[in-house]
Protein backbone atom coordinates (compact mmCIF):
# COMPACT_ATOMS: atom_id res chain seq x y z
CA UNK A 1 0.00 0.00 0.00
CA UNK A 2 1.40 3.69 -0.91
CA UNK A 3 1.50 5.47 2.32
CA UNK A 4 2.07 9.17 0.57
CA UNK A 5 -0.50 8.38 -1.80
CA UNK A 6 -2.85 7.42 0.88
CA UNK A 7 -2.20 10.63 3.24
CA UNK A 8 -2.17 12.63 0.52
CA UNK A 9 -5.53 11.58 -0.84
CA UNK A 10 -8.46 14.24 -1.22
CA UNK A 11 -10.52 12.31 1.53
CA UNK A 12 -7.77 12.98 4.06
CA UNK A 13 -7.24 16.54 2.83
CA UNK A 14 -10.87 17.29 3.04
CA UNK A 15 -11.09 20.03 5.48
CA UNK A 16 -14.30 20.31 8.36
CA UNK A 17 -14.00 23.34 10.65
CA UNK A 18 -10.57 24.73 9.35
CA UNK A 19 -8.99 21.09 9.86
CA UNK A 20 -8.51 18.61 7.55
CA UNK A 21 -9.55 14.87 8.16
CA UNK A 22 -5.69 13.87 8.13
CA UNK A 23 -5.30 16.58 11.10
CA UNK A 24 -8.18 14.60 13.28
CA UNK A 25 -6.63 11.30 12.81
CA UNK A 26 -3.19 12.22 13.88
CA UNK A 27 -4.95 14.03 17.30
CA UNK A 28 -6.93 11.00 17.80
CA UNK A 29 -3.89 8.49 17.27
CA UNK A 30 -2.05 10.52 19.87
CA UNK A 31 -4.63 10.71 22.08
CA UNK A 32 -5.55 6.84 21.78
CA UNK A 33 -1.63 6.64 22.31
CA UNK A 34 -1.65 8.33 25.73
CA UNK A 35 -4.77 6.67 26.67
CA UNK A 36 -3.47 3.20 26.10
CA UNK A 37 -0.07 3.68 27.34
CA UNK A 38 -0.81 6.07 30.44
CA UNK A 39 -0.15 3.06 32.98
CA UNK A 40 3.42 2.76 31.70
CA UNK A 41 4.16 6.34 31.38
CA UNK A 42 3.16 7.01 34.73
CA UNK A 43 4.69 4.35 36.16
CA UNK A 44 7.87 5.59 34.55
CA UNK A 45 7.35 9.07 35.85
CA UNK A 46 6.17 7.59 39.72
CA UNK A 47 9.56 5.78 39.53
CA UNK A 48 12.07 9.27 38.84
CA UNK A 49 9.88 11.05 41.37
CA UNK A 50 10.18 8.41 43.94
CA UNK A 51 14.15 8.39 43.33
CA UNK A 52 14.54 11.71 44.89
CA UNK A 53 12.57 11.24 48.18
CA UNK A 54 12.83 7.11 48.48
CA UNK A 55 16.56 7.52 50.90
CA UNK A 56 13.72 8.63 53.16
CA UNK A 57 11.39 6.06 53.25
CA UNK A 58 10.69 2.74 54.19
CA UNK A 59 7.75 1.62 51.84
CA UNK A 60 8.52 0.37 48.16
CA UNK A 61 7.14 2.14 44.76
CA UNK A 62 4.64 0.26 44.45
CA UNK A 63 3.02 1.92 47.36
CA UNK A 64 4.12 5.21 46.53
CA UNK A 65 2.76 4.53 42.62
CA UNK A 66 -1.26 3.54 44.48
CA UNK A 67 -1.17 7.07 46.48
CA UNK A 68 -0.26 9.27 43.58
CA UNK A 69 -1.47 7.06 40.41
CA UNK A 70 -4.83 8.84 39.62
CA UNK A 71 -3.28 12.66 39.16
CA UNK A 72 -0.26 11.40 37.44
CA UNK A 73 -2.85 9.63 34.89
CA UNK A 74 -5.11 12.99 33.92
CA UNK A 75 -1.57 14.74 33.71
CA UNK A 76 -0.35 12.24 31.10
CA UNK A 77 -3.36 12.63 29.42
CA UNK A 78 -3.30 16.17 29.20
CA UNK A 79 -0.07 16.44 27.70
CA UNK A 80 -0.65 14.06 25.12
CA UNK A 81 -3.85 15.93 24.20
CA UNK A 82 -1.79 19.04 24.04
CA UNK A 83 0.85 17.67 21.29
CA UNK A 84 -2.18 16.20 19.45
CA UNK A 85 -4.15 19.55 19.92
CA UNK A 86 -0.72 21.09 18.27
CA UNK A 87 -1.96 19.67 14.89
CA UNK A 88 -5.54 21.16 15.23
CA UNK A 89 -6.93 24.77 15.10
CA UNK A 90 -9.70 26.26 16.55
CA UNK A 91 -9.66 29.82 14.79
CA UNK A 92 -13.00 28.83 12.78
CA UNK A 93 -15.02 28.68 16.15
CA UNK A 94 -14.11 32.47 16.85
CA UNK A 95 -11.46 33.81 18.84
CA UNK A 96 -13.78 33.83 22.08
CA UNK A 97 -14.75 29.95 21.99
CA UNK A 98 -10.48 29.44 20.95
CA UNK A 99 -9.64 31.44 24.18
CA UNK A 100 -12.16 29.53 26.28
CA UNK A 101 -11.04 25.79 25.19
CA UNK A 102 -7.44 27.19 25.70
CA UNK A 103 -8.19 28.28 29.55
CA UNK A 104 -10.34 25.22 30.02
CA UNK A 105 -7.14 23.21 28.99
CA UNK A 106 -5.19 25.61 31.79
CA UNK A 107 -7.40 24.65 34.40
CA UNK A 108 -7.71 21.04 33.88
CA UNK A 109 -3.54 20.98 33.64
CA UNK A 110 -3.83 23.34 37.47
CA UNK A 111 -5.84 21.55 39.05
CA UNK A 112 -4.84 17.96 38.15
CA UNK A 113 -1.06 19.32 39.69
CA UNK A 114 -3.07 20.59 42.89
CA UNK A 115 -4.37 17.11 42.97
CA UNK A 116 -0.96 15.81 42.68
CA UNK A 117 0.30 18.22 45.36
CA UNK A 118 -2.28 17.10 47.54
CA UNK A 119 -1.80 13.22 47.37
CA UNK A 120 2.20 13.61 47.72
CA UNK A 121 1.08 15.05 50.71
CA UNK A 122 -0.73 11.89 52.23
CA UNK A 123 2.02 10.19 51.39
CA UNK A 124 4.66 12.37 53.16
CA UNK A 125 1.99 12.05 56.29
CA UNK A 126 2.45 8.55 55.59
CA UNK A 127 5.90 8.14 55.80
CA UNK A 128 6.15 10.99 58.98
CA UNK A 129 3.18 8.56 60.98
CA UNK A 130 5.31 5.54 60.24
CA UNK A 131 8.39 7.13 61.92
CA UNK A 132 6.19 8.69 64.91
CA UNK A 133 5.00 5.32 65.89
CA UNK A 134 8.68 4.12 66.53
CA UNK A 135 8.79 7.38 68.75
CA UNK A 136 7.85 7.31 72.99
CA UNK A 137 6.33 10.55 72.49
CA UNK A 138 2.58 11.31 71.38
CA UNK A 139 3.27 14.70 70.31
CA UNK A 140 4.35 13.75 66.83
CA UNK A 141 1.60 11.66 66.48
CA UNK A 142 -0.74 14.67 66.89
CA UNK A 143 1.37 17.04 65.12
CA UNK A 144 1.56 15.18 62.01
CA UNK A 145 -1.88 15.29 61.01
CA UNK A 146 -2.15 18.72 62.20
CA UNK A 147 1.30 19.85 59.85
CA UNK A 148 -0.28 18.02 57.16
CA UNK A 149 -3.68 19.73 56.86
CA UNK A 150 -1.92 23.00 57.59
CA UNK A 151 0.63 21.75 54.30
CA UNK A 152 -2.81 20.93 52.40
CA UNK A 153 -4.56 24.13 52.46
CA UNK A 154 -1.33 26.08 51.67
CA UNK A 155 -1.84 23.83 48.73
CA UNK A 156 -4.94 25.00 47.87
CA UNK A 157 -4.91 28.09 48.62
CA UNK A 158 -1.80 29.16 46.37
CA UNK A 159 -3.47 26.64 43.83
CA UNK A 160 -6.66 28.97 43.66
CA UNK A 161 -4.51 32.34 43.57
CA UNK A 162 -2.42 30.66 40.66
CA UNK A 163 -5.66 29.88 38.97
CA UNK A 164 -7.39 32.48 39.26
CA UNK A 165 -4.29 34.65 37.93
CA UNK A 166 -3.15 32.50 34.90
CA UNK A 167 -7.02 31.41 33.88
CA UNK A 168 -9.16 34.38 34.80
CA UNK A 169 -7.03 37.33 34.43
CA UNK A 170 -7.28 38.48 37.88
CA UNK A 171 -4.98 41.01 39.44
CA UNK A 172 -3.83 38.94 43.01
CA UNK A 173 -2.77 42.78 44.15
CA UNK A 174 -5.92 44.12 43.98
CA UNK A 175 -7.68 40.96 44.86
CA UNK A 176 -5.47 40.93 48.55
CA UNK A 177 -6.49 44.66 49.07
CA UNK A 178 -10.03 44.07 48.28
CA UNK A 179 -9.06 40.91 51.07
CA UNK A 180 -8.05 43.69 53.65
CA UNK A 181 -10.28 45.70 53.47
CA UNK A 182 -13.10 42.98 53.49
CA UNK A 183 -10.81 41.31 56.10
CA UNK A 184 -12.66 42.54 59.37
CA UNK A 185 -16.38 41.34 57.51
CA UNK A 186 -15.11 38.13 57.14
CA UNK A 187 -13.63 37.55 60.37
CA UNK A 188 -16.81 38.94 61.93
CA UNK A 189 -18.64 36.70 59.95
CA UNK A 190 -16.23 33.47 60.45
CA UNK A 191 -15.67 34.33 64.31
CA UNK A 192 -16.49 30.82 65.62
CA UNK A 193 -14.14 28.77 63.16
CA UNK A 194 -10.89 31.52 63.61
CA UNK A 195 -11.92 30.85 67.87
CA UNK A 196 -11.48 27.05 66.69
CA UNK A 197 -8.46 27.57 64.39
CA UNK A 198 -6.65 29.42 67.23
CA UNK A 199 -7.95 26.87 69.64
CA UNK A 200 -6.03 24.42 67.70
CA UNK A 201 -2.54 26.54 68.15
CA UNK A 202 -3.11 26.63 71.73
CA UNK A 203 -3.74 23.30 71.79
CA UNK A 204 -0.39 22.04 70.39
CA UNK A 205 1.17 25.11 71.95
CA UNK A 206 0.24 24.46 75.81
CA UNK A 207 -0.29 20.65 75.31
CA UNK A 208 -2.93 20.14 77.75
CA UNK A 209 -2.78 16.87 75.83
CA UNK A 210 -1.58 14.24 73.35
CA UNK A 211 -3.22 11.87 70.72
CA UNK A 212 -3.82 8.58 73.18
CA UNK A 213 -4.60 10.31 76.07
CA UNK A 214 -7.39 9.56 78.05
CA UNK A 215 -9.71 12.62 78.79
CA UNK A 216 -12.81 14.02 80.47
CA UNK A 217 -14.69 16.84 79.33
CA UNK A 218 -17.43 17.96 80.90
CA UNK A 219 -19.83 15.06 80.48
CA UNK A 220 -17.61 13.25 77.99
CA UNK A 221 -14.88 10.95 78.46
CA UNK A 222 -12.16 9.09 76.68
CA UNK A 223 -9.31 8.71 74.55
CA UNK A 224 -7.89 11.68 72.01
CA UNK A 225 -7.52 10.42 68.03
CA UNK A 226 -7.02 13.07 66.32
CA UNK A 227 -6.61 17.07 66.42
CA UNK A 228 -7.45 18.83 63.57
CA UNK A 229 -8.25 22.94 62.55
CA UNK A 230 -11.40 23.11 63.82
CA UNK A 231 -12.53 20.32 66.20
CA UNK A 232 -11.10 17.67 68.26
CA UNK A 233 -12.12 13.69 68.14
CA UNK A 234 -12.77 11.71 71.41
CA UNK A 235 -13.15 8.03 70.95
CA UNK A 236 -15.55 7.44 74.50
CA UNK A 237 -15.59 4.21 76.29
CA UNK A 238 -18.63 3.16 74.55
CA UNK A 239 -16.69 3.42 71.15
CA UNK A 240 -18.56 5.95 69.69
CA UNK A 241 -16.54 8.91 67.93
CA UNK A 242 -17.52 12.63 69.31
CA UNK A 243 -16.04 15.64 67.72
CA UNK A 244 -15.43 18.59 69.85
CA UNK A 245 -14.93 22.24 68.82
CA UNK A 246 -10.96 23.28 69.76
CA UNK A 247 -12.78 26.54 71.11
CA UNK A 248 -14.31 24.41 73.81
CA UNK A 249 -11.06 21.82 74.15
CA UNK A 250 -9.32 25.05 75.91
CA UNK A 251 -12.31 27.08 77.38
CA UNK A 252 -13.71 24.27 79.63
CA UNK A 253 -11.90 22.46 82.55
CA UNK A 254 -10.26 19.59 81.23
CA UNK A 255 -9.11 16.13 83.06
CA UNK A 256 -6.44 14.34 81.49
CA UNK A 257 -6.54 11.62 83.01
CA UNK A 258 -3.40 10.20 81.06
CA UNK A 259 -1.63 12.26 83.10
CA UNK A 260 -2.53 10.46 86.33
CA UNK A 261 0.39 8.38 87.54
CA UNK A 262 -1.94 6.35 89.45
CA UNK A 263 -5.74 5.46 89.62
CA UNK A 264 -7.86 5.81 93.19
CA UNK A 265 -10.42 3.51 94.04
CA UNK A 266 -12.61 4.27 96.69
CA UNK A 267 -15.76 2.35 97.97
CA UNK A 268 -17.92 1.75 100.99
CA UNK A 269 -18.16 -1.88 102.80
CA UNK A 270 -21.86 -2.21 104.19
CA UNK A 271 -21.33 -4.88 107.13
CA UNK A 272 -25.03 -6.14 108.72
CA UNK A 273 -25.56 -4.17 112.07
CA UNK A 274 -25.11 -7.29 114.18
CA UNK A 275 -21.78 -7.19 113.44
CA UNK A 276 -20.05 -6.16 116.70
CA UNK A 277 -17.17 -3.82 117.77
CA UNK A 278 -14.64 -6.36 117.71
CA UNK A 279 -15.35 -7.60 114.47
CA UNK A 280 -15.28 -4.42 112.84
CA UNK A 281 -11.73 -3.58 114.35
CA UNK A 282 -10.43 -6.46 113.06
CA UNK A 283 -11.76 -6.42 109.89
CA UNK A 284 -10.93 -3.27 109.55
CA UNK A 285 -7.09 -4.28 110.52
CA UNK A 286 -7.02 -6.65 108.09
CA UNK A 287 -8.06 -4.88 105.07
CA UNK A 288 -5.34 -2.30 105.70
CA UNK A 289 -2.88 -4.95 106.42
CA UNK A 290 -3.99 -6.83 102.63
CA UNK A 291 -3.86 -3.40 100.94
CA UNK A 292 -0.55 -2.48 102.04
CA UNK A 293 0.97 -5.78 101.44
CA UNK A 294 -0.53 -6.09 97.82
CA UNK A 295 2.23 -5.86 94.94
CA UNK A 296 0.14 -3.89 92.71
CA UNK A 297 -1.20 -1.11 94.54
CA UNK A 298 0.79 2.27 95.64
CA UNK A 299 2.18 1.73 99.13
CA UNK A 300 1.44 3.82 101.95
CA UNK A 301 -1.40 5.54 100.64
CA UNK A 302 -4.16 2.91 101.36
CA UNK A 303 -7.32 4.21 103.64
CA UNK A 304 -9.79 1.43 105.89
CA UNK A 305 -11.92 3.28 108.89
CA UNK A 306 -15.10 2.56 110.24
CA UNK A 307 -16.80 5.40 108.38
CA UNK A 308 -20.23 5.90 109.42
CA UNK A 309 -23.81 4.77 110.47
CA UNK A 310 -25.96 4.50 107.39
CA UNK A 311 -29.30 3.57 107.39
CA UNK A 312 -29.03 -0.45 107.06
CA UNK A 313 -25.62 -1.24 107.14
CA UNK A 314 -22.28 -0.30 109.33
CA UNK A 315 -20.15 0.88 106.23
CA UNK A 316 -16.41 0.97 106.39
CA UNK A 317 -14.72 3.23 103.83
CA UNK A 318 -11.88 1.48 101.39
CA UNK A 319 -9.50 3.79 99.62
CA UNK A 320 -6.54 2.99 97.54
CA UNK A 321 -4.52 3.53 94.47
CA UNK A 322 -3.76 1.71 91.59
CA UNK A 323 -0.29 2.68 90.02
CA UNK A 324 -1.02 3.37 85.93
CA UNK A 325 -3.29 4.26 84.00
CA UNK A 326 -4.15 1.10 81.73
CA UNK A 327 -7.68 0.65 82.45
CA UNK A 328 -8.07 -3.08 82.14
CA UNK A 329 -5.38 -3.73 84.74
CA UNK A 330 -7.46 -1.37 86.99
CA UNK A 331 -9.97 -3.50 86.71
CA UNK A 332 -7.97 -7.04 87.51
CA UNK A 333 -6.41 -5.57 90.85
CA UNK A 334 -9.98 -3.97 91.83
CA UNK A 335 -11.56 -7.61 91.23
CA UNK A 336 -8.69 -9.09 93.51
CA UNK A 337 -9.00 -6.70 95.78
CA UNK A 338 -12.78 -6.96 96.25
CA UNK A 339 -12.59 -10.69 96.26
CA UNK A 340 -10.34 -10.88 99.19
CA UNK A 341 -12.37 -8.31 101.08
CA UNK A 342 -15.25 -11.22 100.83
CA UNK A 343 -12.76 -13.98 102.44
CA UNK A 344 -11.89 -11.44 105.10
CA UNK A 345 -15.32 -10.43 105.59
CA UNK A 346 -16.90 -14.04 105.99
CA UNK A 347 -13.56 -14.90 108.00
CA UNK A 348 -14.81 -12.92 111.00
CA UNK A 349 -18.37 -14.60 110.93
CA UNK A 350 -19.81 -11.04 109.70
CA UNK A 351 -21.91 -10.42 106.84
CA UNK A 352 -22.89 -7.78 104.15
CA UNK A 353 -25.98 -5.70 104.19
CA UNK A 354 -28.31 -5.00 101.81
CA UNK A 355 -31.41 -2.05 102.18
CA UNK A 356 -33.85 -3.74 104.80
CA UNK A 357 -36.57 -2.16 107.12
CA UNK A 358 -38.06 -3.91 110.73
CA UNK A 359 -41.46 -3.32 111.03
CA UNK A 360 -41.65 -3.50 114.99
CA UNK A 361 -45.80 -4.09 115.95
CA UNK A 362 -47.06 -3.64 119.51
CA UNK A 363 -50.26 -4.54 120.39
Amino acid sequence: MDFNKFFNSDILQTIFFGNTIQDYLIWTLIVTIGFLFKKNFSQYITKIVFGFIRKSTNINVNDFYIIVKKPIDYIILLIFLYFGSRHITFSELGLYWENMISKIYIFSVMMCFIWFFLRLTDYLKFILMKKAEKTASKLDDQFVPFFSSLIKVLIIVLGVFTVLATVFDIDITALAAGLGVGGIAVAMASKESLENLFGSFIIFLDKPFTVGDIVTVGAISGTIENVGFRSTRIRTFDKSLVTLPNKKMVDVELDNLGMRDSRRVKFNVGLTYNTNKRQIKNIVKDIKTYLDAHKKTVKNFSRVKFSEFDSSSLNIMVIFYVPGTNWDNYLDIKEDINFKIMDIVKKHKSDFAFPSTTVYLQK
